[in-house]
């Protein structure tokens, strides 16, 4: 073997790290809903045996199945795969993070009042401050009892979720 066919090949750490990625990723795929996977469109012997790794109960068949998984993918374009899983996530993240800033107005709205409604008003102008005033009044009303808490609290997140999704991208 010349010196540059030497050269050409990776090192043994560089190889041993693309094969723990291949079986992080195939951890993934194990984790995904049958709906994903299929979207995936993987190919027949990987989505076979991602399917047989949800099978297994035995830590070590699992391993072993993972491995097998990383094996499998050695050959394909690992990163095509990974960019596919990671598109599915985003809208899931996206939808996440909305949901999160509504849960922070309403609690906000329940403790300040009227100056936490004048600074989402500020905020994703134009809002209906009349039913929000109107729902924000039964919300706090509502606090004594379990029942109409929880009813008036999501009629509240409902009316902000659209008020705040309108300026999400």
């Amino acid at each position: 073997m010349s010196e540059d066919e030497f050269d050409d090949r990776p090192s043994k750490s560089a190889r041993k790290r693309a094969a723990h990625a291949a079986q992080d990723l195939g951890a993934r795929l194990i984790g995904l809903r049958e709906a994903e996977l299929a979207a995936l469109s993987l190919p027949e012997p990987l989505l076979d045996a991602v399917l047989e790794a949800r099978r297994l109960t035995s830590r070590a068949a699992l391993a072993r199945q993972r491995q097998y998984i990383g094996k499998l993918m050695r050959d394909m374009d690992v990163a095509a795969i990974e960019a596919a899983i990671d598109a599915r996530a985003q809208p899931g993240a996206a939808e996440s993070a909305l949901l999160k800033e509504v849960e922070r107005w309403r609690e906000r709205l329940l403790a300040e009042g009227d100056s936490a409604l004048d600074a989402l008003e500020a905020a994703h102008a134009p809002i209906d401050r009349p039913a929000l005033a109107a729902l924000l009044a039964a919300a706090r009303q509502a606090q004594a009892s379990p029942v109409t808490r929880t009813t008036a609290a999501r009629r509240l997140f409902r009316a902000l979720r659209s008020v705040i999704s309108r300026k999400m991208p």
